[in-house]
């Protein structure tokens, strides 16, 4: 699904970081969210590489990245963490300054790599996400009926891995087709793909702890810069078919955390590369190009 990409794997300070590489110009990283991996951008990668030197990465604990043994505090999965795992493979690559677009668990990454590291990020796009303190802030019973996998994932004694590891592809599934409106949008190939990864114990478990991260030590490290905003021009972009767009006032929401906002929505639900390719493409191209 990536022909003309090269495939590697990046040796940071505490993981290994799996991903796919191809293009030619300005580097533009992009990471993915739950549960998949680096190839739900396989719809668009390959345009956006015709103008940019595209790296789309696994995060880690997801896809072929390492899976770390948990630690206290699950400050091996903080998105601080994960975030400079991404800087290090950019570094490593050659690339000191880049573009950056994250989706779902993947924009909350890139939303911390960009307060962690200033300078890194020229152009931030964030997709169908509003902020995590924000979210847990404003919980009621709509966002918890809707986002009921935030409150599951992050039960302690491994709960959440033995209920999903008992049939893993069906839960992958049921998540796919409740957040996304399309389920024919996922390509046969990348269906099979998300399926391998999540089906290993080890990834539900690095998932999980993704997820109980955010709810602990990610909180307390948004709340002692809760007045650092974004400094880099920042697009986001929702699936009008979501909850996103629907319980919160998206535009205004991230003003609260960042300088210089636009975005709109899409018609699509959750998963806007792989439900909406042409529609989320030309968003990006064109926020990354003429801005």
């Amino acid at each position: 699904m990536f022909i003309d990409f090269e495939h590697t794997i990046v040796e940071t300070t505490e993981a290994q970081i799996n991903l796919v590489k191809g293009g030619h110009g300005p580097a533009l990283l992009l990471l993915h969210g739950y549960p998949q991996t680096h190839v739900m951008w396989h719809k668009i990668a390959p345009r956006l590489a015709e103008n940019f030197t595209v790296v789309a990465t696994d995060l880690r604990g997801y896809g072929d990245s390492s899976k770390p043994t948990s630690i206290p505090h699950h400050l091996n999965y903080s998105k601080r963490v994960m975030a400079q795992d991404q800087v290090e493979v950019m570094s490593k690559l050659g690339y000191e300054e880049f573009y950056l677009v994250g989706h779902d668990r993947g924009a909350r990454v890139a939303h911390r790599l960009v307060l962690d590291h200033l300078h890194c990020v020229k152009k931030l796009a964030l997709l169908d996400i509003a902020p995590t303190h924000k979210m847990y802030e404003t919980t009621d019973k709509e966002f918890a009926t809707a986002y009921y996998h935030w409150f599951f994932l992050i039960q302690p004694d491994n709960l959440p891995e033995t209920l999903i590891g008992a049939n893993p592809e069906y839960y992958l599934r049921k998540c796919l087709e409740k957040w996304g409106k399309d389920f024919s949008a996922f390509h046969p190939q990348a269906l099979a793909e998300y399926i391998r990864c999540f089906c290993q114990p080890a990834v539900i478990h690095a998932t999980c702890e993704d997820y109980r991260a955010a709810a602990t030590i990610d909180l307390t490290h948004d709340e002692l810069d809760m007045e650092q905003k974004i400094p880099c021009p920042l697009l986001v972009l929702w699936g009008e078919k979501g909850i996103i767009g629907r319980k919160y006032n998206v535009l205004e929401t991230w003003r609260e955390r960042a300088i210089d906002v636009r975005g709109h929505s899409i018609s699509c639900g959750h998963f806007l590369p792989e439900e909406a390719p042409e529609e989320t493409y030309q968003a990006i191209y064109k926020f990354l190009v003429n801005y």
